[in-house]
């Protein structure tokens, strides 16, 4: 496959539409085509690699250059994780054609008024109808806090799973409770989904409204728009069924509630309203690239500005 050409941008999938992941372990993974292969023991699997969100790499892995190259070309993104997809390590670097998210992204963070307003703003998505225009950052988490907490003990009535509360060591994974494991490899799921998300759409990771001070700062607040309705319930399912593989049957709920519930779709159009409410989402990804000007403008790239003095 050496010199094998990228995709073309008409046929690249468009992040909403596309599957939201696949997590391969023990397996080898090489490029046929515009397709990526898996194979292991039982065999070949052909994954369409413009069609993928996210490509969860767990252990005993390996990836081919041509491969991880495809998956650049096709802005999908790679992210190597833990046995189950429990623990995030490393990630490849997925396509973005534009900045625009992210000069929005940074110039809304750094402003403490605009950074309240895109706060105020998540809290709405998840929990509308409430009125909290007048709220400081401390009494929206206090306010965001107690919503959470209702939503654990609903779960847990629900489900008939005993719950405490939300204790982990994300360095001990096995030494939590069931619900407790449960809980961290549905979030982990959901912060892939949410990382891959970000990265096609060319923002930041780090720059986060809610959280700060991490590398996926941006992630964890994305991830919260959709924990109520998709990862809390969906651990709660999971350790209520008893199953004999915590981790495989996590990922399997969650697959299917990101499918069902357009986690995808929302994610990206949530992400726009956020911070360019006014742009079509693809329309900004297609962007090229061009110059800086102190007047304002944009200048075409490619030119020899030498004849302009």
């Amino acid at each position: 496959m050496t010199g094998a050409y990228p995709p073309a941008l008409q046929e690249l999938v468009r992040i909403k539409d596309r599957i939201s992941f696949v997590y391969v372990e023990h397996s080898v993974i090489h490029r046929e085509d515009s397709s990526i292969t898996a194979t292991d023991t039982r065999g070949i699997v052909h994954i369409p690699a413009a069609a993928v969100s996210c490509l969860m790499l767990g252990p005993g892995t390996s990836i081919s250059h041509q491969a991880i190259a495809l998956l650049a070309e096709s802005g999908t993104t790679t992210v190597w994780v833990g046995e189950g997809g429990v623990r995030y390590y490393a990630h490849g670097r997925s396509l973005s054609r534009s900045s625009r998210y992210l000069q929005a992204q940074a110039k809304l963070v750094n402003n403490k008024n605009s950074r309240l307003e895109v706060a105020k703003r998540m809290y709405a998505m998840r929990f509308p109808n409430e009125e909290i225009s007048g709220l400081t950052m401390q009494q929206l988490r206090s306010r965001e806090g107690m919503r959470v907490k209702q939503c654990y003990r609903m779960n847990s009535r629900d489900t008939n799973v005993p719950w405490k509360s939300r204790s982990y060591d994300p360095n001990a994974f096995e030494h939590s409770d069931l619900i407790n494991q449960a809980l961290s490899a549905a979030h982990a799921t959901l912060y892939a989904i949410a990382y891959s998300v970000i990265i096609a759409l060319g923002c930041s990771p780090a720059l986060g409204f809610v959280h700060t001070g991490h590398d996926r700062s941006f992630v964890y607040d994305i991830a919260d728009l959709y924990k109520a309705e998709t990862s809390i319930p969906a651990a709660f399912r999971v350790v209520a069924a008893q199953p004999t593989d915590l981790s495989s049957a996590i990922r399997r709920t969650m697959r299917n509630v990101i499918f069902q519930e357009k986690i995808l779709e929302r994610s990206t159009r949530d992400i726009a309203q956020l911070l360019i409410p006014d742009e079509e989402p693809e329309k900004v990804e297609l962007r090229v690239v061009g110059l800086w000007d102190d007047s304002g403008a944009v200048l075409p790239e490619g030119v020899n500005y030498d004849s302009f003095n």
